[in-house]
């Protein structure tokens, strides 16, 4: 696997830029390394068992929050 979403930075930014302003709270930073983690582990599992498995993320619906329903701590 090439792509670049094989590997566990790339596909955590991707999936966090809807939430790119709050990068610099501890809650983004403490998602971020949870996920980080499941990321590496579940990657490893693959290599473990040999059985690449490839996901799409271009079909990926987009995801639209809305700061003033949530509020807006900036």
């Amino acid at each position: 696997m090439n792509d670049k979403f094989s590997r566990s930075k790339e596909i955590l930014e991707f999936c966090l830029r809807p939430l790119i302003s709050h990068s610099h709270t501890q809650e983004y930073k403490d998602s971020y390394a949870r996920l980080e983690h499941v990321i590496k582990t579940y990657q490893s599992e693959i290599v473990k068992n040999k059985n690449p498995i490839i996901i799409d993320f271009s079909q990926m619906r987009t995801l639209v929050i809305n700061e003033d329903a949530h509020g807006d701590d900036n």
